[in-house]
């Protein structure tokens, strides 16, 4: 499949979507209510197949939070980018960790490290920094860190 064919495809299945071809992965905005929605249609139509997420990150644009899906078909070899954009006082989303499973610990590095709080995670605990840590979000850009007079 090429990109211009999964461009087609997902303009015909999402068609809410906003898609973007300007960089090498085409990459597709959806709105953080339709995430759950169009996550299983991406992972679950055969056309598409988006069967493995490879990376799950997430960027703090100071207005808002951007969630960031890398996926990849192994069956059609064509990668997607997939974004949500969340508020940022409020930055809730639902997981995906049932629909990819590597999705379980991506969520829970954002959520310590920016805060997203993913509604129905099997186990939404810290990850990597200590007991203490918790709302504290280094990776904002409103973090400040006193001791080592860190300021992003």
């Amino acid at each position: 499949m090429t990109k211009e064919e999964l461009k087609n495809k997902l303009t015909e299945i999402i068609p809410a979507a906003a898609l973007d071809e300007s960089g090498e992965w085409l990459s597709m905005t959806v709105a953080a209510d339709a995430l759950l929605s169009n996550a299983e249609v991406l992972r679950n139509n055969a056309d598409l197949n988006f069967d493995y997420m490879f990376s799950l990150t997430c960027i703090d644009w100071k207005t808002n939070l951007q969630m960031v899906y890398h996926l990849t078909s192994t069956a059609h070899h064509q990668p997607l980018v997939l974004k949500v954009e969340l508020n940022r006082t409020n930055p809730e989303i639902e997981t995906v960790s049932h629909i990819w499973r590597t999705a379980e610990f991506h969520e829970r590095e954002v959520y310590e490290l920016f805060g997203v709080i993913f509604l129905n995670h099997p186990d939404l605990r810290l990850l990597i920094l200590p007991d203490g840590w918790e709302g504290k979000n280094p990776l904002r850009k409103d973090f400040e860190d006193a001791v080592n007079m860190i300021k992003l």
